[in-house]
């Protein structure tokens, strides 16, 4: 991003291996910013490779408070043609052994998920897009699945006949150890294509999506600009900040102190399971 300012490097390491890649802090629209590509600079991981809890643990050890993941999928329905916009409000998991959660190994948690997304961000996102002119989607199911092959035509049947929105390959372990980590969350979801139940989509070439992310990456930059400005200015407090305040169950004393050391910064706001020195 060219507005990126008093840019630096950082390589982190969390106690769930290293993130997809160095951070790319800065500076944009007056507030610090903390930059990763997902999957490695070049593309080099599969959906199935990235290390979900690695990054967002390093966001956490950042600072982060918001997460504006911005994600290339496929549109299962028509209203939602290649280079618009959407902000799901819900998932449906197709996934398979990912891991999605920081806990276990003595401490268990349980967080609220009926919302997984944020709903002020989706707002505040929403907002942006408006005053860019740009269209924009508001709400809807994202179908996260396995990859990295897309969706047989008898999948993203099925898909669409339960009402499913777009598709794509990476967002739902994000979301949900995001919650756990008490950062709030939106997916900003970039159409590329039809999915393959598209009359037109055998069509559809390398260079056509190509093309089309190329034109998403252009507005995503406008868009998540726009985003910070409006944070910078009014940051809500979301109730993902403190979606482990009632979700904690297992008793601080039982709780192993490698636990405690392991998941210190998620704990951080919680006395009672701070590790012993």
């Amino acid at each position: 991003m060219a507005d990126l300012t008093d840019r630096e490097e950082v390589f982190i390491e969390t106690p769930f291996g290293k993130p997809s890649d160095a951070f790319i802090l800065g500076t944009l629209a007056g507030e610090r910013v903390a930059f990763l590509p997902r999957h490695g600079r070049g593309h080099r991981l599969l959906p199935s490779e990235l290390p979900f809890q690695a990054n967002i643990y390093a966001l956490k050890l950042l600072g982060v408070q918001y997460i504006l993941s911005a994600s290339a999928v496929g549109s299962l329905k028509e209203a939602y043609p290649p280079c618009d916009v959407v902000l799901p409000d819900q998932f449906l998991d197709r996934t398979k052994d990912r891991p999605s959660t920081f806990f276990g190994d003595g401490l268990v948690a349980h967080i609220t998920f009926e919302q997984p997304i944020s709903p002020e961000l989706i707002q505040i996102v929403a907002e942006a897009a408006q005053s860019l002119n740009v269209g924009i989607h508001v709400g809807g199911t994202y179908v996260c699945m396995e990859g990295p092959a897309f969706s047989t035509l008898a999948e993203s049947r099925l898909y669409r006949s339960w009402g499913m929105d777009i598709i794509g390959m990476t967002n739902l372990q994000e979301a949900k150890l995001a919650r756990e980590a008490e950062i709030a969350y939106v997916t900003i979801a970039f159409v590329t294509d039809y999915d393959c139940w598209h009359p037109d989509h055998g069509s559809v070439s390398i260079e056509m999506i190509l093309e089309n992310l190329g034109k998403n990456a252009v507005l995503a930059q406008s868009l998540i600009k726009a985003t910070v400005e409006r944070l910078h200015t009014s940051a809500p407090v979301c109730g993902s900040h403190s979606a482990l305040k009632f979700a904690l169950l297992t008793a601080p004393e039982i709780v192993p102190e490698t636990t405690k050391h392991k998941l210190a910064a998620i704990l951080d706001a919680y006395p009672q399971y701070h590790p012993v020195s």
